[in-house]
């Protein structure tokens, strides 16, 4: 009885090897994909950083367009954008583009500082490409619902409206567009 048991371990000498390269390659496969898994991650991680950052360099230029609004500024009468304020338009066909969507807009580079401080020393790389805006007047609108409707019409019920378009668009970085509505008086 004890020589069966001898022989069938003698047997099972070389499975134990077979076994442990198994074990092995699949050990091997495991790393890989974390590995692999990682990487991407770093890939994501570096791209949410990059769009946060065009995304704050846009939401700063929005401020600084939004406030001009308030300076009164002279809009062309007609023809094209020139140092982001367009023209107001009126009867657009289906056919017209939107100022914003025009390659050869005077888009205006904002003025606003978009270095990048990672280390608290108030200096760092700046963003490539300015951020551009443009402004569009949109004509006048009702503040509040139906106020045009009474007569005598408020004197504070319409005021002047405006689109405010924002763009980072650096080549090979994320790109944002921004848009906002301004009431000014």
């Amino acid at each position: 009885m004890t020589e069966s048991r001898y022989q069938r371990v003698s047997r099972q000498r070389g499975i134990a090897l077979l076994v442990v390269l198994l074990l092995l390659l699949v050990m091997t496969l495991v790393g890989l994909a974390v590995m692999r898994g990682t990487q991407m991650e770093e890939r994501m991680a570096a791209g949410l950083y990059d769009r946060s950052l065009a995304f704050q360099s846009a939401e700063a230029a929005l401020r600084e367009a939004e406030a001009l609004i308030f300076t009164a500024p002279t809009f062309p009468g007609s023809g094209n954008c020139t140092n982001g304020l367009c023209p107001q338009r009126t009867n657009l066909a289906d056919t017209d583009v939107e100022y914003w969507l025009m390659p050869a807009t005077g888009w205006r580079n904002a003025t606003v500082d978009t270095t990048v401080d990672n280390d608290g020393t108030g200096a760092g790389p700046a963003i490539a490409t300015p951020t551009q805006f443009i402004i569009e007047p949109l004509g006048m609108g009702e503040n509040w619902f139906k106020c045009g409707a009474v007569t005598p019409v408020d004197a504070l019920c319409l005021s002047q409206r405006f689109r405010v378009t924002v763009r980072t668009n650096a080549p090979g970085r994320a790109e944002v567009l921004l848009q906002s509505t301004v009431s000014a008086p």
